[in-house]
């Protein structure tokens, strides 16, 4: 018998394996995918997730991988341009954009060098129950389908957005809104590039650094569109980019096309039930946003860590684990939903809506820094909007009700 089984090997199980792991905890981790592998993400490490790889020990290997640090950030929507950083998280300023099949073959083999047993091309067809409890897992083989039985005190599903675990455990979704973007990217040679974000009434579009000297360029659009811009993804792609983001544009159409074209009209935004008897969620298992403010990766990192620490030595105590696993669940509700609701405001696509706010924090580095914190996670949006800030733009002229319409759409 295990003590906790993960389901799920990428950045929110690999995380959450080997932290049981190093506390000790008898761990079993299955995915149904074989590394090293590649999957749909926009890469981005904010400061708060690069925070906790290197607290893992893990940022050297991140960085080994020629992955450059960024410390340059843009945020464009019109004539107002930010440009900055967010401040350091734990004596930590730079974000990281590596490959996922780089990342995730780091967190794998720190999961496994923790003393993680690893089974990779198994999936999960159910999970074992005494009565309304989890005890375990059943899962089927790649190779040879056949079927086999584990046996845990926590069941842990990290197996992403359609995640099985979630299915078979009946978690509920609490909090649901409707799709809201599609999006499109691929990577790109000899285009120099910070992360750069430029918005503009119904498109997205940005870059970002990522190994072998390649930059991501993605561009977002209405959901509505997703038919129209699918029949011609490249095309539409590229004029996004022209577009919105001329100087973008232009340091692409110099560069080379690297890579094909990935895209996704499926970007849900939901929290699920993190909790039950014997099981938890963590990563986009339990929580998924649009991609278009790239907190995936970094809301997964956080979660796993808050998970293993409310947790601690309770997992042989019944009562003591089911007290932690409803703390989890309250804490990962309100590590999540200031971000969710930010993303939200952002998948929208009016970023015009928010000009007089921006022009504001673009006068004063220091509210651009703290901008860009917020943006990363590092701060709360409540923060960003300060009473000097509200003050700045009424005397700029703009009504009391105006500025606090502003408070709940602040990036």
């Amino acid at each position: 018998m295990y003590d906790v089984i993960v389901v799920g090997a990428r950045c929110a199980g690999a995380p959450t394996a080997m932290l049981f792991a190093r506390r000790g905890y008898r761990v079993l981790m299955v995915d149904r995918a074989r590394f090293p592998r590649d999957t749909l993400s926009t890469l981005y490490i904010h400061q708060p997730g690069v925070a906790l790889l290197h607290r893992w020990g893990l940022l050297d290997a991140v960085a080994a991988t020629g992955c450059p640090p960024i410390e340059h950030a843009v945020h464009q929507v019109g004539d107002v341009r930010l440009e900055g950083c967010s401040w350091p998280v734990d004596g930590v300023r730079a974000a990281y954009a590596p490959r996922r099949h780089l990342l995730d073959g780091i967190l794998v083999r720190a999961a496994v060098a923790a003393g993680v047993e690893f089974r990779e091309g198994h999936t999960l067809e159910d999970l074992v129950l005494d009565g309304d409890r989890v005890v375990g897992v059943r899962c089927r083989t790649g190779a040879t389908w056949r079927t086999f039985q584990e046996h845990a005190r926590l069941v842990v599903g990290a197996d992403g957005m359609r995640s099985r675990v979630a299915a078979c455990a009946g978690a509920p979704v609490i909090t649901g809104h409707p799709l809201m973007t599609c999006v499109y990217y691929s990577f790109w040679e000899d285009v120099p590039a910070g992360f750069e974000a430029y918005g503009a009434p119904g498109r997205w579009t940005g870059c970002v650094p990522t190994n072998d000297g390649l930059t991501l360029v993605a561009a977002y659009f209405p959901q509505s569109e997703f038919d129209t811009v699918r029949a011609d993804a490249q095309s539409a792609h590229l004029e996004a980019v022209r577009t919105v983001a001329p100087d973008l544009y232009a340091r692409v159409a110099a560069g080379t096309r690297a890579d094909r074209l990935y895209g996704s009209g499926e970007q849900r935004n939901y929290l699920r039930q993190a909790v039950g008897p014997g099981w938890a969620l963590v990563g986009d298992a339990g929580h998924h946003k649009d991609s278009i403010t790239a907190r995936g990766i970094t809301d997964a990192f956080q979660q796993a860590a808050v998970l293993v620490e409310v947790v601690g030595d309770s997992l042989l105590d019944e009562p003591r684990l089911r007290r932690a696993l409803r703390e989890y669940a309250r804490r990962r509700d309100a590590l999540v939903m200031d971000g969710y609701q930010d993303t939200l405001s952002v998948a929208k696509l009016r970023p015009e809506r928010r000009l007089d706010v921006l022009r504001v924090l673009s006068a004063d580095p220091v509210l651009t820094e703290r901008f860009f914190a917020t943006a990363a996670g590092a701060s709360r949006s409540s923060e960003l909007m300060t009473p000097d800030v509200l003050a700045r733009l009424r005397s700029a002229g703009h009504p009391q009700q105006q500025c606090m319409e502003q408070r709940s759409s602040s990036i």
